[in-house]
Parts: C-alpha cells; sequence; structure tokens
C-alpha cells in the first residue's frame, strides 16, 4: 500500500480531535492545521503523534487546500475532527490501495445526532470524495459546501464514515446561523437574488423532501426534528438573503437619488 497522509483541519476541538486521530493510526502521518485553537487542541493531537501546523483562517476550502498542499505523501484521506473512522473503513481503505484502481474515492458518511445514528433523511447517504491523489484532486467549491474535484476515474468505497457534527441543540443551531452568513456572502458575491417564493417555498419543499422523499419519518422524533431544523436553516440562508439585497437595493436607490 503506498503511505498516506490523514488531514484534520481543526480550531477548539480538544474533546473530539482524539477520536479522530486514534482511528487512523494506520496512518503514515496525521497533519492537523489548527487555526487558532485556545482549548489545548494543539497539545491534543502532538500527544497522539500528529503532525501539528498553527495557521489562521482563510474558510473551508482554503483550509483544506493547505492542507493537502502540506501533506508529505500523495495519497490524503480527508478528515473532520468530528470523524471517526471504523475498524471496516480503515480495512477497506487499505485494501483499495495496494491496487487502486481509481485516483479519488467516494465515502459516505453515517451521522449521529443526540446520541443515535441517522439512517434516513438528507444525512444520508451523504457521499463526498475523501480519499485522493492529490495529483488528480484538488478542493474546489464556494464558502460552504466544499468538495474534491477530480480529474480521472472516481470509485466509492462501501463501508461508512462516522459523523457527530453537533455536541448538542446549541451548536447545530449556531452551525445553522454561521452557514446562512456564509451562504449570503455567497450568493451575493455570485449575484445571485432571492424572491418571497423561495423563502416560503424552499423550507416546505425541504421537509417533504427530508421527512417523506428521504424517509427521514423512519428514524423517528429525531428524524422529524432533523428535517425541520434543516427547513430553518433553508429559511435563515434565503430570509436573509432576501433582507440583504433589499438593503443593499435601498441603498443604491439612495444613493441615485443623492
Amino acid at each position: 500500500m503506498p503511505p498516506v497522509s490523514v488531514t484534520i483541519v481543526a480550531c477548539n476541538e480538544a474533546d473530539r480531535i482524539g477520536n479522530a486521530i486514534e482511528s487512523v493510526r494506520w496512518a503514515d502521518e496525521v497533519l492537523v492545521l489548527d487555526s487558532g485553537s485556545v482549548d489545548g487542541t494543539q497539545d491534543v493531537a502532538r500527544q497522539l503523534g500528529a503532525r501539528v501546523i498553527e495557521t489562521d483562517w482563510p474558510g473551508y476550502r482554503e483550509q483544506k487546500h493547505r492542507a493537502v498542499e502540506r501533506a508529505r505523501n500523495d495519497w490524503v484521506l480527508s478528515l473532520d475532527a468530528d470523524e471517526v473512522v471504523p475498524a471496516a473503513l480503515s480495512q477497506e481503505i487499505q485494501a483499495v490501495l495496494v491496487a487502486p484502481e481509481a485516483v479519488a474515492f467516494e465515502i459516505a458518511r453515517l451521522g449521529h445526532w443526540m446520541g443515535a445514528p441517522v439512517h434516513y433523511g438528507v444525512w444520508r447517504p451523504d457521499r463526498s470524495v475523501r480519499l485522493f491523489h492529490r495529483e488528480s484532486a484538488r478542493w474546489a467549491g464556494g464558502l460552504v459546501h466544499e468538495r474534491v474535484r477530480v480529474d480521472g476515474v472516481v470509485g466509492r468505497l462501501r463501508c461508512d464514515l462516522l459523523h457527530f457534527p453537533y455536541r448538542g441543540l446549541r451548536e447545530h443551531l449556531d452551525t445553522l446561523n454561521e452557514y446562512a452568513d456564509l451562504f449570503v456572502q455567497q450568493e451575493l458575491d455570485g449575484g445571485r437574488s432571492a424572491r418571497w417564493i423561495d423563502v416560503v417555498g424552499r423550507p416546505l419543499v425541504h421537509v417533504v423532501k427530508a421527512l417523506v422523499l428521504k424517509a427521514g419519518l423512519l428514524d423517528g422524533v429525531r428524524g422529524v426534528c432533523l428535517g425541520f431544523l434543516g427547513a430553518a436553516g433553508v429559511w435563515m440562508k434565503w430570509s436573509r438573503l432576501l433582507r440583504a439585497q433589499s438593503s443593499s437595493e435601498s441603498g443604491h436607490d439612495e444613493k441615485k437619488s443623492g
């Protein structure tokens, strides 16, 4: 198997990053890019054998791109600090890299919320390219929902990556708020506009998709809660975009009249 670098971008993840690092003990290198942690994340990572680089925060896409550039090996597994590679996935990764038939591989995530796995809804299967040869792949996308763009054949692994995104409801709501602000900035920069139909209709579409089309109802109360929390996030994005563009248009009109 060729040598593999595992890259993790982190900030204030001392309580979680240890599980991520421990789950990839088989890797030749674990590289952590830390952007100003004050909770001892750097010390935890170093104690577990990771190479730590302290840097600023240029955004999700650019930080992950930096990590790939500074990795020592060409094969890279990109993790988040709130993710864990289970034994079955570790074995599958090592097996496919003995004689890789692709330059990158998609991995599905099994998310956990309020102490239990989420098997349905928009959280599943949540596939994305995480394992790749860096000569054929690069991080792309906007301020949110960064992704790996690949030049070449992309394979798909069978085993799931485990994801533990939120420590509690407060953090979940804070994340929705952060992503809504990033969405507005990204869409304004791209010249995209919102209408009232977006503010009203998109959250309703999300609920139907999450609970019915993606069978989120089968996750019980958790599935229902996630469906409506997701709809709240959609509403925040589009209502804020509408408000921001209205403010921008009002300011423009005032300058013209002045």
